[in-house]
């Protein structure tokens, strides 16, 4: 009797200990997610903001139709990769192919802001300006979510894989987050969206 007693604590005991680790991994798994939602938030308000910045230039720039389609291209990619990880950043190799899409619209979109230097009458026009400025803010907005999603992710991480939790991680269906990197390539050309000021000569 004293024996069952005792094996009977002893799973009382290992259960509360299993319980409170299985909580502690959902707090920060739902970090994670969270932080991500913004990150999807800021990433959809800059694809949203890319027709009106193209058909603003296409405007002034008909020679420049492969610069602008490349920005078409690339925001038709990025857009179809938010779909597929669809708020779950577990799923690996969505995010590793979204990161590469959005460092690629980056890349496009730096290209075309340093074409429209170019063209005075387009860095002139008001619309162009405030779209410009929309953007420079989206992309910063972009840059402090994706630290602070990152950041969370590696406490998770690293709960995840200290031990005890790693013996209850996979049993309880715990999966890998991904890390989002924007800054892989074309970092010039991705620094130039944020970096453009149109009103500097619009005067």
């Amino acid at each position: 009797m004293i024996l069952l007693l005792v094996v009977a604590a002893v799973l009382i005991v290992i259960g509360a200990f299993a319980v409170g680790i299985y909580n502690r991994l959902v707090q920060f798994r739902e970090n994670a997610r969270s932080s991500f939602a913004q990150i999807d938030v800021q990433l959809e308000r800059r694809h949203d903001l890319i027709p009106n910045l193209v058909a603003t230039a296409s405007g002034y720039l008909k020679h420049e139709r492969e610069t602008l389609e490349a920005v078409i291209a690339a925001r038709a990619s990025a857009t179809q990769l938010r779909v597929e990880v669809n708020g779950e950043p577990s799923n690996i190799e969505a995010m590793q192919k979204l990161a590469t899409s959005e460092t690629n619209l980056g890349g496009a979109l730096g290209r075309l802001m340093v074409t429209a230097e170019a063209y005075p009458d387009l860095k002139a026009n008001q619309q162009m300006q405030t779209l410009t400025e929309e953007l420079r803010t989206t992309e910063n907005r972009i840059s402090f979510a994706r630290q602070n999603y990152n950041g969370q992710v590696r406490v998770y991480q690293n709960y995840k894989k200290s031990f005890p939790p790693i013996l209850f991680a996979s049993l309880f269906g715990f999966q890998d987050d991904a890390y989002l990197d924007l800054d892989t390539e074309d970092k010039a050309d991705k620094r130039e969206v944020v970096q453009v000021d149109f009103d500097q000569d619009a005067a």
